[in-house]
């Protein structure tokens, strides 16, 4: 027997042993609403993927298994995604009250985790450098950082650019740490059997051509030869923050700037 109005067989009557039972009721699966929390979600997914190069609109929406025109329900351009990927990085992130005697550390500490919230996506360093960060939900982490410089005793002027500094050399040191790691990434890429790059082998070729350099014309790079290279982005961080937080200090009006006990030991780099 055939159902005349689909075309396929009927459904055959329940058995004995089914009579009585409720009917079974096929139910699809409810769908998980889209949202602008998922939009952001995929997109930090597609960045780690493909970079900040490949994220799309598009990609985006392939990831969520929606058609583009779904999206600009909760993001209005890429350009407003970008910027909700880059506050939702802050998610959480809270400054301390200021502390004039130990303004140096909470300001190493802003660094620091700044330093890891770029690093936790892929290219985040090149979207934070192309977003302004004045927006309505990170305007209360400026004012903040303003806070602890102005408090430590730092003049006006120094304060209101002491913030910019500080932001700056993050997303500059992180840029460049993606970079060398793309770098190693593609090398041997295209078909090439060429290995991925030993950083130690890059530093210790680097260290041993400056090392090689005629004394007469580089007498500095030969003799820093041995330090121009660190083992370490760790240690590289810190001592480029070392030295901008001392500068900072030299501008506290009390002759003996205050300083942490951190600032007194400065990195070892021999």
């Amino acid at each position: 027997m055939t159902d005349a109005a689909a075309g396929t067989p009927a459904p055959p009557p329940p058995s004995p042993w089914e009579r009585g039972r409720p009917a079974r009721v096929h139910v699809t699966p409810a769908r998980t609403p889209l949202s602008r929390q998922r939009v952001v979600e995929a997109a930090f997914t597609v960045l780690d993927r493909q970079g900040l190069d490949g994220l799309s609109m598009r990609q985006v929406a392939a990831e969520l298994g929606v058609t583009v025109s779904a999206l600009y329900a909760h993001v209005s351009s890429k350009d407003d995604l970008l910027e909700l990927m880059y506050t939702r990085l802050f998610d959480g992130f809270a400054m301390p009250r200021p502390d004039p005697e130990r303004w140096q550390e909470q300001v190493r500490d802003y660094a620091r985790s700044g330093r890891q919230r770029l690093l936790s996506h892929r290219d985040m360093a090149r979207i934070s450098m192309a977003h302004v960060p004045f927006t309505a939900e990170l305007l209360p982490h400026i004012e903040a950082l303003l806070a602890v410089f102005r408090t430590a005793g730092l003049p006006d002027r120094i304060a209101a650019e002491a913030g910019d500094l500080i932001s700056t050399y993050i997303d500059g040191f992180v840029l460049e740490e993606g970079m060398w790691q793309d770098r190693a990434a593609d090398h041997g890429g295209n078909g090439s059997s060429l290995a991925r790059p030993d950083w130690r082998e890059m530093a210790d070729e680097m260290q041993n051509y400056f090392a090689s350099l005629p004394a007469k014309d580089f007498p500095h790079l030969r003799a820093l030869a041995g330090l121009m290279v660190s083992d370490s982005s760790d240690e590289r961080f810190e001592v480029g923050l070392e030295i901008i937080l001392r500068g900072l200090a030299s501008y506290l009006p009390d002759s003996a700037p205050r300083t942490s006990p951190d600032a007194e030991r400065a990195p070892d780099t021999t």
